[in-house]
């Protein structure tokens, strides 16, 4: 691996779309207008495909740290640098800055609600049921109270760290074992294991994208990553997606193109990061920054308008992110060797 992959491009096009499609629900109420939704006849948005390249980028670069690393002490302090200073920084923001501005309770009834430190506490926890601050309405739609959206998606990513940290100590991180844990996961898609309450089968059902990831890093050598292969892969996502199953599919089909995306090298490699690794800050920034716009709109915004405004914003607390908490806390990461480029910011 060296730094001739696009990675970050498709890291950060994975963050902007989840903006995107968030803009059709918190400023409008309705996402059967977004452009996804309408091409796939109602499967998904653009911002469910952001989440699962994000997993699959995740399966593969986190599979290739612990590779690297073969330390669970070292493997597990590289992923809490990578996921709790920033997220810790938004949470504080979010529940001591965003919560006393917006809340229609007086500024000390606000501290003095137990809710207000749930919201810190559980999130730490990973426990992202606890989503909304006391007093806090940015609009009347139903996520008109969700203060960071997005975050339900962090303790699956700490779920998949601790399977790659298992299978790897037993000695599982193989083919068939991850082949296993598609087809696993594939089941839960199937069955939509989204609509139960809980971490576990949100978990499941982002499964099948990490675990692809997986794989695909196992395969990296075997001369897998070939044009004619993604050209499949490519009809292949969209026969799926005429079928209805592309949610079922994306592992298989849209898995491989994500990374072939990345590494192939006749593609030209595209500075996303020239100002800093923002996918991170504008995931987790994004959906408050779009909350608060509606809130000062009158509780509610044409999508427009709001992704238009909230994407600058977002942008710039990614950027502060990066370089003010972020970039420093990876600068910590433990390491007895030379890390690969591809897994710095990892």
């Amino acid at each position: 691996m060296d730094r001739g992959n696009n990675f970050d491009l498709l890291r950060l096009l994975a963050a902007l779309s989840v903006i995107f499609s968030h803009a059709f629900l918190l400023g409008e109420g309705r996402q059967d207008i977004e452009p996804l939704m309408i091409l796939t006849g109602g499967q998904t948005i653009l911002g469910v495909i952001g989440v699962f390249v994000f997993f699959v980028i995740s399966g593969f670069l986190v599979t290739m740290s612990f590779v690297e690393t073969r330390s669970a002490p070292r493997f597990l302090a590289k992923r809490a640098l990578r996921i709790y200073p920033g997220f810790i920084v938004c949470l504080l923001l979010s529940a001591l800055c965003l919560g006393p501005a917006l809340t229609s309770l007086p500024a000390a009834e606000y501290f003095r609600q137990p809710d207000t430190w749930r919201y810190v506490i559980w999130n730490l926890l990973m426990d992202a049921d606890q989503n909304s601050l006391p007093g806090v309405w940015f609009s009347g739609f139903g996520a008109g109270n969700v203060v960071d959206g997005p975050l339900w998606t962090l303790p699956c990513e700490i779920l998949m760290y601790l399977l790659v940290l298992t299978l790897g100590l037993a000695r599982l991180l193989t083919l068939p074992a991850v082949a296993l844990l598609i087809i696993g996961g594939m089941v839960c898609v199937w069955f939509d294991t989204t609509s139960i309450d809980g971490v576990w089968p949100s978990a499941g059902w982002l499964l099948p994208f990490f675990a692809s990831g997986m794989a695909l890093y196992l395969l990296k050598d075997k001369g897998v990553f070939r044009p004619a292969i993604a050209l499949a892969a490519a009809l292949g996502l969209i026969a799926a997606t005429a079928l209805h199953l592309l949610l079922l599919l994306f592992p298989i089909f849209g898995g491989y193109l994500v990374i072939y995306l990345a590494l192939e090298k006749r593609l030209p490699v595209i500075p996303a990061a020239r100002w800093g690794d923002l996918s991170y800050g504008l995931y987790i920034y994004g959906w408050p920054v779009e909350q608060t716009i509606v809130r000062l709109s009158g509780g509610q915004a044409p999508w427009e308008k709001l992704f238009v405004l909230a994407l600058p914003i977002s942008a710039a607390l990614a950027f502060v992110s990066w370089h003010l908490v972020e970039k420093r806390a990876l600068a910590l990461k433990p390491s007895r060797q030379p890390r690969s480029p591809a897994t710095a910011k990892q």
